[in-house]
């Protein structure tokens, strides 16, 4: 798929993947939005396992990996005590709800337009499979990341702000005017 000039590609992560994962989740500008590698890189082979539904992706554009995206389940998250104890901000949200989480591999390619491309082509094909509401849950710190979202159409919800903890929970608005990335 195409987005501009770029070609998209969201290729299942798989076990051959785990050390570019590794490499990335040991980069400064993954670990000061993501947990310890080492716990993050545990989840990650979780999913590749089938032990957490979460599908996590690499972002291949122009056939080389350049991130990592991954689609989570609402209703299934919601099912681990653990899960809903800290973010308990989950039960305010539909069954029906998925989350996305997108990260640039390389630091040299943040602030290039690539996040917003890739999370709006991902949320497209989401709507195209029957997806409804789709959600991102950044740090509201991370200014970087909300302005891509922002580019990418995810709005803030409103009715969500101060009751979702260190969470900013945006939705994705099809229709929403897209800056140029």
């Amino acid at each position: 798929m195409s987005a501009g000039t770029l070609t998209i590609e969201f290729v299942p992560l798989a076990h051959r993947d785990l050390a570019l994962m590794t490499s990335w989740l040991h980069a400064p500008h993954w670990r000061e939005w993501w947990g310890e590698p080492d716990a993050e890189l545990e989840h990650i082979v979780d999913m590749i396992e089938g032990r957490d539904s979460t599908r996590p992706y690499l972002f291949h554009i122009d056939g080389v990996p350049l991130g990592y995206i991954q689609l989570w389940f609402i209703a299934e998250q919601r099912g681990h005590d653990e899960v809903l104890a800290e973010h308990p901000w989950l039960s305010l949200l539909a069954d029906d709800t998925v989350g996305v989480d997108l990260s640039i591999g390389n630091s040299c390619r943040l602030s290039q337009g690539i996040g917003s491309r890739t999370l709006r082509q991902f949320a497209e094909q989401l709507v195209a499979e029957g997806c409804t509401t789709i959600i991102i849950d950044p740090d509201p710190d991370n200014r970087r990341a909300v302005r891509a979202y922002e580019k990418a159409g995810f709005r803030t919800v409103s009715r969500l702000l101060g009751r979702t903890g260190d969470s900013l929970i945006m939705q994705y608005e099809p229709r929403a005017k897209v800056d140029a990335a």
